[in-house]
Formats: C-alpha cells, structure tokens, sequence
C-alpha cells in the first residue's frame, strides 16, 4: 500500500503539462534516432545527455528514458520496411517482419510489432514498480564487499549469458576497467595513465567514448557496407490495427513467455539483444509451424518485441535500486544520475523518493504515448530513409562530433569519440561485445572503491569477500556465471565435434 500511494504521488509529479511535453519530445526523437542507422537508443540518450544539465533531475530523467522507448519503436520500423535494424536487439525483427511486409501484410507486421511491444514495455514496468523497494531494501544490507560482489557478479553474468564468446567478453570488460584507471586516483588522490598530460586527469570520458562506439563506430560499418535504403512504404490502416490487436489473444502463450523471459534478461545483464534472439528461437522450437518461421509468422515478429521492449524497462530496475545498469542505454541514464548529484542505489528510494516514483510513473505513460505515435507518424519517419546515406550519413558524424563537444567543451572528447569510433568499427569487424566495454566504464570506479574498502576494512584479509551467508553466495554465483559460458565449449570439445557458430556466421 506503501509503494501504491508513493507511485499516486509520482504520477501527480509526471502528470504536468510540462512533463507530458517531455514525453512527447522525447518519443518523437527517440523514433528519428531508432530509424536513422549509426544511431541508436545509447547514443542517442549521450547527445541528449548534455542539454538536460540545467534541467530538474526528474524532468531530465523522463526526457532521456521517453527517448529511449522511442529508439526502441524507431528500430522495430526499420526492420520491418527496410530490412535495416535500427537497433541491435532488432535484428531478430527482421527474420519474420520484413518477409511480412514484402507479402503485403506492411501494416499487420508494424501493428503486431508495436502491440507486442506495448505489452512488454508495460509489464516491465508493473515489474519495476511490484519488486523496486523490495530490491532496493534488500540492497541496504550491503557493504562494501558485497558491493564488489555484486559488481563482479554483473559482469560475470555478461561473460556467462550474452551469448557470445566469453573470452571476446572478458578483453571487452578488461578493456573498459583499464580506461577507467586514467586519471585521478578516488582513494589516493594519485594520477595514474595520464602520462604527463593534464587533460586526462578527470580520464576517459565514458560519454565520448558512447558517441564513438555505438555512432561513429556504426556508421563506418555501414558506409563500409555501402547500406542503401530500398525499403516499403509505410501507411497505417487503423481498422487493421484493431484487427491486429483483436487477434493478439491467439499469441498470447509466446507474448506472456516471451515478456517473462525479456524481464528476466533485463534484470540480469543478458539485456534487450540476448533477450530478442533467445524468445525467437524459443518460440519457434516450441511452435506447431515452425517451417513457417523465417516466411512471415506473426509470432516470428511478436516474440522479439515483446522481449526485447520487457528487457529495455526492466533494466531500469538494477541501475535505480543496486546502481547497477541492466544495458548501455541504462548505464548511459545511470551516468546521467551521477552528473545531477544522485546516486543510484537502494539510498536514492529513502532521500529521492519523489524523483524515483515520478520516474515509475511517467514509464506507465511514457509507453502509451509512444505507442500511440508511432502508429500515426511511422510514415513520416519511414520517408527519412529515403533520402541517399550520402545526406544521411554526414548529418549523424556532425551530430556525434558536436554531441561530444558540448559534453565538457573541449576538443579531447571530440578527439576521443573519433579514436572511439575506430575502436568501435573493429570491435564490430571482430564480432567484440561494445555493452560490456561501457558497463566496465561506468562501474569501474565503483568496483575498485568497494574493493579497496573491504580489504582495508579487513586488514588486506580476502576473507572478508566470503565472511558471511550473503557475499559468499554472491561471490559463488559470480564465478558459476563466468564458467557457464565455457561449458558448451568443453562438452564439444570432449565429443570433438567442430563447435557451431553464432548466428551472424563469425
């Protein structure tokens, strides 16, 4: 009752004339960053970033999280009429959404992708808002060695179920740790890789770095691929809309699981990608038509929206009640905390319980705006890609180049963001996860503090990091996650059978 009377009050916070503008603003650029390629929800939440400094905190945080359910909307577009996905976690859209749109079916494919991620965004939401206050009370009980715990067990859930290779995983988080070093030491005030130059003694700025990896790095893939946009037209028939969501109720067996399982991938770091993939390949394991996967089958388009919406709202819940961020995006927002003078963690519900329930609430109202309007404006964001990429793509590199000046107004972070961008470009070549390079940014410093302080706590003795009932499971859990990842590869390799590639055939 405690938690339904604060989310009454976030929602008198939410909705303002002022805050319901936000969302509008917010959703409609979301859209244009999901649609345009070499953009995206993380990148796109960076450029934001800098004008929201003057803003309230909590006016700040509803414009960035609306952006993002917008990018999420914008990728699914694209996919679906151009067979381009405007986002990572949208590629599995395209398997069966594109095929749908070539048969004829455009507006069946748009409106069973937009209703099946209403439905995911929604009940990630009600997630947020039943366990937020039990997670973050639970939180209270840590110290600093279960904070280090619980960190290392973040990244070793990365290693362990992203999907990918875990040793590609490990060199992309140690990576991310090393960058975070630079600069000035928290504990000892000592400068550390900066190498005699004063312009690093604040180090690596995890924003420029952003814009460079996910923006610049993107589109040099894309000019690489020499990418051109023949896609369909886009019109929306709203009596095929309606009919589209009476019809909903026939997939609601791969809707229900498919959110559970997008949920679940938020609130452990699998996130939006490894969710969308997972709920396609379940649902087609599971289905009596599987042959029909791949041609244009409805669920084909409903089981990786539905993921992939759940887990980009439930990863909102670690970052708001651990201060541990569930994807990019959410490690981009949990920046965006630290830079307003709020600390992410069970703390920030007991001193900023205002900010923490208005934020819940304008998600509630934040996903119905977005869906209302990308039913009625897809047309005219669809009609943006049919300008040539030659346009297109010096637009994006002005964007991010200027994005990553007015982060501190000075030309290391555009230097840093263009060095990024490489970076980024040969992490896709070589098939490097990018998300966990970012976490490793954003929770270095942190990871380090802890680490430094339990050990001083305890004299220099490891004990301390399996002293009681609590860190001990953490720190069990931890490495049981980073060895999952290696087990398929012993288990092939005892058979010596050739181990199966991913999907992408790297």
């Amino acid at each position: 009752m405690t938690d339904l009377s604060l989310l009454w009050s976030g929602f008198e916070t939410a909705l303002t004339f002022h805050h319901i503008l936000l969302m509008v603003g917010g959703v409609l650029l979301g859209i244009l960053v999901g649609v345009l390629p070499g953009l995206g929800a993380p990148n796109g939440v960076t450029l934001l970033l800098p004008l929201t400094f003057t803003m309230e905190p909590v006016s700040a945080i509803i414009l960035l999280s609306s952006m993002y359910w917008g990018a999420l909307f914008g990728g699914s577009t694209t996919s679906i009429l151009f067979n381009i996905p405007g986002e990572p976690s949208s590629v599995a859209t395209t398997f069966d959404g594109h095929p749908m749109a070539k048969n004829g079916r455009t507006e069946e494919a748009l409106s069973t992708a937009f209703l099946s991620a209403g439905f995911g965004a929604f009940t990630g939401v009600v997630l947020v808002t039943l366990i937020a206050n039990v997670v973050a009370d639970f939180a209270l009980r840590f110290g600093p060695a279960e904070y280090f715990a619980i960190f290392l067990l973040t990244f070793c859930s990365y290693v362990g179920m992203s999907g990918g290779r875990p040793l590609k995983t490990i060199v992309s988080v140690l990576i991310g740790l090393i960058l975070t070093a630079v600069g000035m030491d928290t504990v000892s005030g000592e400068l550390r890789l900066t190498y005699g130059t004063t312009s690093l003694i604040n180090g690596v700025s995890y924003l420029a770095a952003v814009i460079g990896l996910f923006g610049i790095g993107e589109l040099l893939v894309t000019v690489e691929e020499g990418l051109e946009f023949n896609g369909l037209k886009a019109k929306m028939n709203f009596r095929i809309v309606w009919r589209t969501f009476l019809g909903m109720p026939k997939h609601a067996v791969v809707l229900v699981r498919s959110t559970l399982i997008g949920c679940w991938m938020g609130i452990t770091p699998g996130g939006p990608t490894a969710a969308s993939f997972m709920s396609y390949g379940i649902a087609r394991r599971f289905s009596r038509n599987p042959e029909n996967f791949g041609k244009g089958e409805p669920a084909g388009v409903v089981a990786p929206e539905a993921a992939d919406h759940s887990a980009g709202v439930s990863a909102l819940l670690p970052m708001l009640s651990l201060g541990i961020p569930g994807s990019a995006t959410a490690a981009v927002m949990m920046g965006g905390l630290m830079i307003w003078g709020l600390q992410p963690g069970p703390m920030l519900f007991i001193e900023q319980p205002d900010f923490v329930w208005g934020l819940i609430a304008s998600m509630y109202i934040a996903n119905i705006v977005a869906v209302v309007l990308v039913l009625t404006t897809i047309p005219f964001f669809a009609s943006i890609l049919k300008a040539p990429f030659s346009i297109i793509g010096p637009i994006i590199i002005v964007v991010c180049l200027v994005g990553a000046y007015t982060i501190a107004d000075r030309m290391l972070d555009v230097y840093l963001a263009l060095i990024f961008g490489v970076v980024g470009y040969v992490f896709k070549k070589l098939d490097y996860p990018i998300a966990p390079l970012i976490l490793a940014m954003v929770l270095g410093d942190k990871m380090e503090d802890a680490f430094r302080q339990a050990l001083l706590s305890s004299q220099g003795s490891f004990s301390i990091f399996f002293s009681n009932g609590l860190v001990t499971t953490l720190m069990v859990l931890a490495a049981l996650l980073a060895c999952w990842g290696l087990l398929p590869r012993i288990r092939f390799k005892r058979k010596n059978v050739p181990l199966p590639l991913p999907e992408n055939g790297k």
